[in-house]
């Protein structure tokens, strides 16, 4: 047997073993040894996590299926306001009678009102004068706002078709085509071209009632008024029987359940309704010298 010690010489280095294996230090083993590691650390971080998550005070949230008891069921979390029932304020007579002006006196708030709904008649507009000997003119009132300076109609105005005015001072607007009224808020409404092609009207007031909800307006006195409304489809002017600010009277005017409604001349206007005997109710005081663009809205039999 050689003896290899005797075989070495100083300058060799002899490795003694399998000569495929690799130290105990190499690369592979380092590798191994970091991935245990790396899976260690891993686990034991999910452990943690659940461990905190399912302890006191940090409870998992529960499902909307989760809160739903079987035995005691919970009301819904979301409500669903019930539609607004409005019951026609005028009577339905009939429509070969007689046309005439319905009055209805109630109280909103304290406040009196009256309420005037015409009925059977044609609804329009006229510039100048009333010819207080004319029958047929079963209601009136003042319509829009004219100029202390210059006399001149405020805001937009069409009479049969003709633009008398222009202007958007007042962002309510009522439109009287083809015998329909319509009472709306718009800064811009096309109802107002319409209104010139089909020989309509139009004017704008102050806006008080906008798809049921009050509009403040900057006035802030108080006088008797008057509007021009929308009740669910059912025309009617509401006066007060006192002096009034705009808010009180267009929150009056929201609880009545309008929908629509916009300001008309108030305070001493001259104007009249005529009931179902024919009698002529007056209210206002009467003025022989109106300027020549007072303007009214008016309804006559057809």
């Amino acid at each position: 047997m050689t003896d290899f010690k005797d075989n070495i010489r100083d300058d060799e280095i002899r490795i003694i073993g399998d000569s495929g294996a690799t130290a105990p230090n190499g690369p592979q083993n380092d590798s191994r040894w970091l991935r245990w590691v790396i899976a260690i650390v891993i686990l034991i971080g999910v452990v943690i996590a659940l461990l905190l998550l399912l302890s006191p005070g940090n409870e998992a949230p529960e499902t909307d299926e989760e809160n739903i008891s079987y035995f005691e069921q919970q009301p819904s979390t979301t409500t669903v306001p019930e539609p607004r029932v409005v019951d026609r304020l005028g009577s339905c007579p009939d429509t070969l009678a007689t046309p005439y002006t319905q009055t209805i006196d109630t109280t909103i708030n304290d406040i009196p009102l009256r309420i005037h709904i015409p009925h059977g008649a044609i609804p329009s507009l006229q510039v100048g004068a009333l010819n207080e000997r004319d029958s047929s003119i079963i209601f009136v009132a003042q319509a829009a706002d004219i100029r202390r300076d210059n006399r001149k109609i405020v805001g937009a105005f069409v009479l049969k078709g003709e633009p008398l005015a222009w202007g958007k001072a007042k962002i309510g607007y009522c439109a009287i085509i083809h015998d329909t009224i319509t009472v709306g808020v718009a800064e811009n409404s096309p109802l107002f071209e319409r209104a010139t092609e089909t020989g309509g009207y139009f004017f704008r007031q102050y806006p008080l009632v906008d798809n049921g909800k009050l509009v403040d307006n900057e006035p802030k006195n108080k006088s008797i008024r008057r509007s021009l409304c929308d009740r669910n489809g059912e025309i009617m002017v509401v006066e007060t029987l006192s002096n009034e600010s705009f808010h009180d009277f267009a929150q009056a005017l929201e609880d009545l359940g309008v929908t629509h409604a916009i300001y008309l001349v108030g305070s001493l206007s001259y104007g009249w309704s005529t009931d179902a005997q024919g009698q002529r109710h007056t209210f206002g005081r009467k003025s022989y010298r109106m300027p020549a663009n007072t303007s009214y809205i008016l309804w006559r039999k057809r």
